[in-house]
């Protein structure tokens, strides 16, 4: 029996007919082949193939240490492995919640300077640069406009008139705010939202006795290809 799996860093039912490459079409070679686009409430930012016979919905704040563990990790990889392939459409859900516990606005420019880099066509590679670069001075935020710059610079076309004046500005505040909001809601009826990183593969919130396979490739494979 393969259970729902929720990991809260910040704050079984059977198994189904495994998902054959043959059945998939080509994969995506690089990430910049990887189609990217925002959901039509504006809240989240889907990559890969629309047609993936997976969804997998990741919420991350990216000043949350444990979203940072996350991504580094070995299921991480696999996550974005499987999104290459074609097996699995990943939707990311980007609080900043963790703003309103420690302070500082780090989190909100680092949600906005995303859906910056998503009108780009650059999210993936940004998004990738900005959690493994998480800043430790978590007092004053850490994502500043210098330093989401200097981060833009390791993704080769990123930088442009637009997009320096897009994250100088929070352009994309409207975003921030809704992103937040569908994370607030995510926890039914509870206040807040269901902690970061938590991982809902096809609606199921991944809970319970898995609650660490989202870093272990073996481990999460085994869900996104026998869900």
């Amino acid at each position: 029996m393969v259970g729902a799996l929720l990991l809260v860093g910040c704050n079984r039912s059977e198994r189904g007919t495994p998902i054959l490459a043959e059945d998939l079409p080509s994969p995506y070679v690089y990430d910049d082949d990887l189609p990217e686009s925002l959901s039509a409430d504006g809240t989240t930012i889907t990559v890969g193939d629309p047609g993936a016979p997976i969804t997998v919905r990741v919420y991350e704040d990216p000043r949350c240490p444990v979203v940072e563990e996350f991504e580094g990790s070995d299921g991480a990889e696999v996550l974005r492995s499987r999104t290459r392939e074609r097996r699995v459409k990943t939707e990311y859900t980007l609080a900043s919640f963790r703003d309103d516990s420690l302070g500082g606005d780090g989190s909100k420019r680092a949600v906005n300077a995303l859906r910056a880099a998503l009108d780009a066509n650059l999210f993936t590679e940004y998004h990738e640069v900005i959690i493994r670069h998480r800043p430790e001075a978590e007092a004053s935020g850490g994502y500043t406009t210098k330093y989401l710059l200097e981060l833009a610079d390791q993704v080769p076309g990123l930088r442009s008139t637009k997009f320096d004046a897009a994250v100088a500005a929070m352009s994309h505040h409207d975003f921030v705010v809704r992103s937040q909001t569908a994370y607030d809601a995510a926890n039914g009826d509870e206040p807040y939202g269901p902690g970061t990183p938590t991982v809902v593969v096809d609606g199921k919130q991944l809970s319970g006795e898995l609650h660490d396979a989202i870093f272990d490739w073996d481990d999460f494979d085994r869900v996104l290809t026998r869900w």
